[in-house]
């Protein structure tokens, strides 16, 4: 037990020192368009949006949060939210956005697995989204995180990349990965789904997860399922042969509707 997870700090270094050099880039693209979001555009998708409503007055965990642009956009629509990230870059900028914004937010700069360490306290609403799960490699005490820091009658939220389609090499469309999570995979990277073209390089340690252990895992850890939906795309146009199919929609090329991208979960912890 104690080798592995000494590996899992080896491989949650790595990955931090990846994610710290991506937020300048990030901060600079027109894919996160952060001087656009400072005149008042949400960074938020309909999706989102549309399965937690009206947040005024809620209090917010936001997980894996980068750099906050989407805990900002929850703070201005009245929620108060404590955002999370293990990149310390990704937090100071946060910070940053938050004062220069004068928004009420707060951000914490801890691994998720220890953020017991760093923050008491139960909220309304635990949310996160896009490409979270797969830096986590044990969704069991992920979802012990969640349920512990969800008040009774709370809501967990989340919208997620579909585990099928990271079995694919997203280059050439070939099955790359398996399904299950059976081992930590190593990947060397260039650029980022931000801007492809950016001086970015490092190294990523990522793991997979189907949906019945994310769900388990949640199940296990008390929370009741309200809503599970699947989608046949992607809000962002972040992997390489994709198409918009429609306004904000984007799909496989030549697999329109028949490759799921997405998945969102919403359970709740009972009274």
């Amino acid at each position: 037990m104690s080798n592995k997870k000494e590996k899992n700090t080896e491989y949650f270094e790595a990955n931090q020192a990846h994610w710290n050099k991506c937020v300048l880039p990030h901060a600079k693209s027109d894919f996160y368009d952060v001087e656009g979001f400072k005149k008042g555009k949400t960074s938020l998708n309909s999706i989102e949006l549309a399965a937690l409503g009206d947040v005024k007055g809620q209090s917010m965990l936001h997980l894996q949060c980068h750099f906050g642009q989407d805990s900002l956009a929850w703070t201005r629509m009245g929620a108060k939210v404590t955002g999370v990230d293990f990149s310390s870059t990704a937090i100071e900028l946060a910070r940053e956005l938050n004062t220069e914004l004068a928004l009420d937010a707060e951000f914490i700069c801890t691994n998720v697995y220890d953020l017991k360490k760093h923050l008491k306290g139960q909220f309304d609403i635990v949310f996160t989204s896009y490409g979270v799960l797969g830096w986590l490699p044990d969704m069991d005490r992920w979802a012990e995180l969640v349920a512990h820091y969800l008040k009774p009658g709370g809501i967990f939220y989340i919208v997620e990349f579909h585990p099928t389609y990271y079995m694919i090499d997203f280059d050439n469309l070939q099955l790359t990965y398996p399904y299950f999570n059976i081992e930590v995979f190593k990947e060397e990277v260039e650029g980022s789904y931000a801007d492809r073209d950016a001086d970015i390089t490092g190294v990523e340690y990522f793991w997979q997860h189907s949906l019945s252990e994310i769900i388990t895992a949640l199940l296990k850890n008390g929370l009741q399922l309200e809503q599970f939906d699947e989608f046949p795309y992607s809000p962002y146009n972040c992997f390489p042969n994709m198409v918009e199919t429609s306004k904000g929609k984007y799909e496989v090329k030549d697999h329109e509707g028949n490759i799921p991208l997405m998945f969102e979960l919403k359970m709740k912890k009972p009274l």
